[in-house]
């Protein structure tokens, strides 16, 4: 271990030696690159630093236990030194977890009502509401892209723009089937209904994170159906994208700016090239685990928020709280840490069985 966090110190010098480099500060792309490869390493490295003063310090104190005078002094401090000696060493494994690149992307962030009719509406709502309390919480930035309201209220789909630090990272998990269990606002006999709303959450790619040709594109505008009045009528918006070597289609008519449809059919085009290209990869990867949380399919049922109760269980991880009230009001800590922990161990075993 101790020759790989060496590794990486030298590493992190380097990096901070080109981060003086004017070539690599008048070229925004290469620095940008670099800056977060230093930024990721400073962690570990500040951490690795501490762990070499506490064995310096350890060393010292077993050379003075040797000095009766000295002796008791020196076992109070390894009655200190030990412990923290474990306990950086517990922290350096899980900074040593090969983190997804994917994790530090900022998203798209979509929100669908389900099976329930209005209740689903209205559930999507509250989701959309919790999950804004959430972001604000964490200081990340939100944009609106496209709604459509339910009859009744709540929200049939919401499309938002989610950008800060390390996003996908922190809300990948949510991706899949919400259920709640409850008494609908219109409900006349007072009995619990289940409803449901899916939740997804998109990466958001550039160009050159998938291996895309952009000669490779059709590109092609349309008009938008639905709801949406003259404009849907009268204005070429949509967009649709197709990757000729693939096949591969993607399209959007969520928003009414042609820009910002391009932008997301894109996404949604990159997303599914990714897919394409990661599950080859894996593939061709003996042994490789498939992550405790990571299918974030649609059809999975991933989490069930029960009113009578108070309660949320995830299914995944078999994880169930007794404080709804808390939770639907954006405090969905507890919940996302728990399934990083779930994540982590998962990695780490996969990791262990593969040396």
């Amino acid at each position: 271990m101790l020759d790989k966090l060496g590794a990486i110190q030298d590493r992190y010098f380097y990096l901070e030696e080109q981060l003086s480099d004017p070539e690599v500060i008048t070229d925004m792309k290469r620095f940008k690159k670099i800056s977060k490869e230093y930024k990721d390493l400073k962690e570990i490295v500040d951490v690795y630093n501490v762990y070499k003063e506490t064995i310096g310090n350890i060393e010292t104190a077993n050379e003075m236990l040797a000095d009766a005078e000295m002796k008791e002094m020196a076992e109070m401090e390894l009655a200190e030194l030990n412990p923290k000696k474990t306990e950086l060493e517990e922290q350096i494994k899980i900074l040593l977890i090969p983190k997804d690149p994917e994790d530090s992307k900022d998203v798209i962030f979509e929100i669908r009502s389900g099976a329930g009719g209005d209740e689903a509406s209205i559930f999507a709502g509250d989701l959309y509401k919790m999950y804004m309390k959430y972001f604000d919480t964490k200081g990340l930035k939100t944009e609106v892209v496209s709604v459509n309201e339910g009859t009744v209220g709540g929200y049939n789909k919401i499309v938002l723009e989610i950008s800060g630090n390390d996003v996908y990272g922190l809300l990948k998990f949510e991706s899949g089937a919400h259920r709640v269990q409850r008494v609908p606002k219109t409900e006349s006999q007072g009995r619990v209904h289940t409803s449901a709303a899916t939740v997804v959450v998109m990466p958001k790619f550039e160009l050159e994170d998938v291996d895309i040709n952009k000669a490779d594109l059709k590109i092609d505008t349309y008009r938008a159906s639905g709801a949406g009045g003259q404009h849907v009528n009268k204005t070429e918006s949509a967009v649709r994208i197709t990757h000729l070597p693939t096949g591969v289609v993607a399209e959007s008519q969520d928003s009414r700016q042609q820009f910002k449809n391009r932008d997301i059919a894109m996404q949604r085009l990159s997303a599914k090239i990714h897919d394409i290209q990661r599950e080859k990869h894996e593939s061709e990867v003996s042994g490789q685990r498939k992550s405790l949380v990571g299918s974030g399919d649609r059809s999975d049922k991933i989490r069930t928020y029960n009113y009578p109760q108070n309660r949320v269980t995830d299914h995944r991880i078999n994880l169930t709280l007794y404080s709804l009230d808390k939770i639907i009001q954006g405090d969905i800590d507890e919940i996302v840490q728990a399934l990083q922990m779930a994540e982590n161990a998962d990695k780490m075993s996969a990791s262990e069985e593969m040396q």
